[in-house]
């Protein structure tokens, strides 16, 4: 029987020599790193089961923005632009990529913070090994939600790395870089709340097709991504108003372009991004906390 060995560092490490040795942490020691470093712990967790399907993210996060900028720019943008001219003062494909950017971010987000949340409790109910250690529900919470973050950042970034390929930042690469992290901001502002209600289905049903179908999708394509929100007719303003993906929007063109955002304007989407980002979070330890002490 072959002993049990472990890789660190790139090293196969033979865990039992470890053990024997007297240079492994003492059970109290590991204790009080997981309650101090649980949040961290459960996010590397996370990340390292998505790298059973790191190629196919790969894939997505740089194909869909390559072809959202030739659509965008090589075939309606052109149309756009022999049409009706410039948009918001700038060309059809600048005014749309930042918003873009946003709207794929918050719409990948519901994949990752649906059933994958289910399937903590229920199905493959990987929350409950972490919980029999130190780990509190609260970090498995926030932990899950950290890791998704993590992900968004690398694929905002590389949705950026496009835009500028095309020309799409015309404000320069160091202001249009703030679009990154006002992405995943959005991401967050959509995706904790919607952590801490998919934590609180217990039995899979339409639940999650209703919020893509009634959700996810109106946000695409009623909050302003394709046209300015202020051409709607105003009885369906209302749904960009309320939609993590407009106040995104809105402080992405700002950051790509210089869109003409006023000062009150700016921290109020600042506001309702960051408002819907502690709730979500606070309730999703809640209820997580909840279930897994049930």
């Amino acid at each position: 029987m072959t002993e049990p060995q472990t890789r660190a560092g790139g090293v196969e490490l033979d865990t039992n020599r470890l053990a024997y040795s007297g240079r492994a942490p003492s059970h109290a020691v590991m204790a009080e790193r997981a309650r101090r470093l649980g949040v961290w712990y459960y996010a590397e967790t996370t990340l390292r089961g998505m790298r059973a399907y790191f190629w196919p993210i790969l894939f997505y996060s740089v194909g869909q923005p390559l072809l959202y900028m030739i659509a965008m720019g090589v075939g309606l943008g052109t149309l756009v632009t022999r049409g009706v001219g410039s948009v918001d003062g700038v060309d059809y494909l600048t005014f749309v990529a930042p918003a873009l950017l946003v709207s794929t971010v918050v719409m990948s987000v519901s994949g990752e913070l649906t059933y994958p949340v289910m399937g903590g409790f229920k199905w493959h109910r990987l929350y409950y090994g972490p919980l029999a250690s130190a780990v509190s529900p609260g970090q498995i919470a926030l932990g899950h939600l950290l890791a998704v973050v993590i992900r968004f950042v690398l694929q905002s970034a590389i949705f950026w790395a496009v835009m500028v390929a095309f020309g799409a930042t015309p404000s320069g690469w160091s202001t249009s870089l703030l679009v990154i992290p006002i992405g995943v901001l959005s991401a967050t502002a959509f995706g904790a709340p919607l952590q801490a209600y998919a934590a609180s289905v217990k039995d899979e049903g339409l639940q999650f097709a209703f919020i893509q179908r009634f959700l996810v999708m109106p946000m695409f394509l009623f909050a302003g991504t394709f046209f300015p929100l202020s051409v709607m007719p105003v009885y369906l303003q209302w749904i960009g108003w309320i939609s993590p993906v407009w106040h995104g929007t809105q402080l992405a063109r700002l950051a790509t372009y210089g869109a003409d955002v006023p000062l009150p304007m700016v921290l109020l989407h600042l506001s309702v991004l960051v408002g819907l980002t502690v709730l979500g979070m606070v309730l999703a330890v809640r209820v997580y906390t909840r279930r897994l002490r049930s």
